[in-house]
């Protein structure tokens, strides 16, 4: 994704940049995995981002129990979001697949073309 990209959606903008995640303005507290993981799955609305993908994005060099970390990065992203796995707005989840996200992307405004 371009570094300087900003993504709004039903009324959040993420910057890429600088990692800021708001709500109506208003910075929501975001950490590292969490953004990351929401980056990934911005990047391809309505695809499966596999959990394999995801740990190689995430954790390119850890040897960790990824399992676990993979749970609490989504889980803090939708405690962030107000989403919830149950009845997800957001985050879908493919169980022992993977991850989507399900939310409507707004597209920038078109450039005006100058008369």
């Amino acid at each position: 994704m371009d570094a300087g990209k900003v993504i709004r959606f039903d009324g959040w903008r993420l910057d890429c940049q600088s990692g800021e995640l708001l709500k109506d303005g208003v910075r929501v507290r975001l950490q590292a995995h969490p953004q990351q993981m929401l980056e990934a799955l911005l990047e391809r609305p309505g695809e499966l981002v596999t959990r394999e993908q995801l740990i190689a994005r995430l954790w390119p060099k850890s040897v960790l129990e990824f399992d676990t970390a993979l749970n609490s990065t989504v889980r803090r992203l939708r405690i962030a979001l107000g989403d919830d796995a149950d009845t997800p707005r957001y985050i879908e989840t493919l169980p022992r697949r993977g991850y989507r996200f399900i939310g409507k992307i707004e597209l920038p405004p078109a450039p005006e073309v100058a008369s």
